[in-house]
């Protein structure tokens, strides 16, 4: 039979409402009175019913969290820094993976929000109107992790995306290149594919270079499509001196094509990409790219959403974090 808070006042020999504030946490409650409880609790294998304390409080501590790849150890990292915050501040967390689908991203924030949580982290993947219409509907905070919505109403944690491309085509501007190519995302995504291109374009044109549509394709941001598109540039007419690639996973497919048409990379072919993730100091040669800080996107979009959570005073909802050039072996000048 399942033991009841009664069962436990039972044993210790006090009341239910003093049972209710140890497991509570309230301070009111004597040190020797405390010992009892706990001690009761532990021979009878007693556990608090989260849904009773939830309906009582009308918290349950609990907060949601969609991913859109689980597979992808970058996203991993940023749940790695949600889950040390709420663990801090004492709260659970549900992780959902999406699949980078819409309607299944939808389907789970409204599952989510039916569950009571506290308060949903929604992590990456492109805001439409459909994701917006489902967070208009929440009577809990919402935070947007390593992704913005357009029009920039909702709480938000990521680094500029825009900035880091350029940074990164810079880089190889700088080192002599001039006929560079780019391994894009998604154009439709806007607080990524479509920024980290315009990022691109930027530092393309103010170099004075022409920006071609022959030496842009766009890819899922896996492997596989870097591979793809490498071997789109390597057989054209036009084979291009260097290439950035949106992320380091296209980077390393673009980095093994480029091998097995017998290029050397730097020495031929000169490659770049933004993420930092773990595979970029295992690929040989190791790759150039713009890191970002995974961890810290989590652990402060998590911090943020306490704030929320707790009705705090919160000066800054649209959180930029910087980001840097970590300079390896796959980059040589001209």
């Amino acid at each position: 039979m399942t033991v009841t808070i009664y069962d436990v006042a039972r044993e210790a020999g006090v009341s239910m409402a003093t049972v209710s504030r140890v497991v509570n946490n309230n301070p009111n409650v004597k040190p020797q009175t405390r010992k009892k409880v706990f001690e009761a609790i532990e021979q009878l294998g007693y556990r608090p019913n989260a849904v009773a304390r939830g309906l009582a409080s009308k918290k349950t501590t609990t907060v949601g969290v969609v991913i859109p790849d689980i597979s992808n150890s970058i996203f991993a990292e940023v749940a790695r820094g949600i889950e040390d915050i709420a663990n801090m501040y004492h709260y659970n967390i549900i992780l959902c993976n999406a699949d980078k689908k819409k309607d299944k991203e939808i389907r789970v924030v409204n599952t989510l929000l039916e569950k009571q949580v506290d308060g949903l982290l929604f992590m990456g993947g492109v805001v439409t109107d459909e994701h917006n219409q489902a967070f208009r509907t929440s009577s809990v905070p919402i935070v947007l992790c390593a992704t913005t919505d357009e029009q920039g109403a909702i709480p938000s944690v990521d680094i500029d995306h825009e900035s880091a491309a350029y940074d990164a085509v810079s880089l190889l501007i700088a080192k002599g290149h001039r006929n560079i190519a780019m391994i894009a995302g998604s154009l439709q995504d806007p607080a990524l594919g479509y920024a980290r291109f315009q990022g691109y374009k930027r530092a393309m044109t103010e170099a004075g270079l022409k920006v071609l549509d022959e030496m842009i394709r766009s890819g899922n941001y896996r492997y596989e499509s870097g591979v793809e598109a490498m071997n789109y540039f390597l057989e054209s007419d036009n084979r291009p001196d260097a290439v950035f690639a949106a992320t380091d996973e296209m980077a390393i497919g673009a980095i093994h094509a480029i091998q097995d048409h017998g290029l050397k990379v730097p020495d031929d072919i000169s490659v770049v990409s933004i993420d930092n993730t773990r595979m970029a100091s295992m690929v040989r040669p190791q790759l150039t790219t713009v890191a970002q800080p995974m961890y810290d996107i989590g652990a402060v979009s998590m911090r943020l959403l306490t704030k929320l959570m707790n009705k705090e005073n919160v000066e800054q909802t649209r959180i930029v974090l910087p980001h840097e050039i970590i300079q390896r072996k796959s980059v040589a000048p001209v």
